[in-house]
């Protein structure tokens, strides 16, 4: 979520050197730093996809005012549902709201929560496969989205 963000205010001329300095910098194991490096680099490949699906979610909100946390919390989730099918999508909600609740304002759980709740229902009718075993993620009643 850091590396997105970084990438939404500095551009994508970033992305080469966050490899070499913004994951070997951070501690944790070579597996962990992997998989970071893995989905900030297929999030940011796809930005305009996940931003098309985040856009058709906020129903109340435009696009361009979101926080750039919210957006890049946002942008992490939407591209672990539509190319993650290792993780199940209760487990990717679940921490997109956890993260919105440490990182960002009081309201952006509940937003946050509202908004992949709308992608993860717009996948599916699209008939994309999502594990609907996992589907009983936490629902705030004060979703904003």
């Amino acid at each position: 979520m850091q590396a997105l963000y970084q990438l939404d205010i500095q551009g994508s001329e970033l992305l080469p050197r966050l490899m070499g300095e913004f994951f070997s910098e951070n501690e944790g194991e070579e597996r962990t730093r992997k998989l970071a490096w893995e989905w900030t680099s297929g999030a940011w490949a796809k930005v305009a996809e996940c931003d098309e699906l985040i856009a058709g979610a906020t129903i109340r909100w435009q696009f361009s005012r979101l926080s750039p946390v919210d957006r890049s919390i946002l942008r992490l989730a939407v591209y672990q549902l539509k190319n993650c099918p290792e993780i199940p999508p209760k487990v990717v909600i679940n921490e997109a709201i956890e993260l919105a609740k440490k990182y960002s304002t009081e309201k952006s759980g509940p937003f946050v929560n509202g908004v992949l709740d709308a992608v993860l229902k717009k996948l599916k009718d699209a008939g994309q496969k999502v594990d609907n075993s996992q589907d009983n993620h936490p629902r705030d009643t004060e979703s904003t989205a």
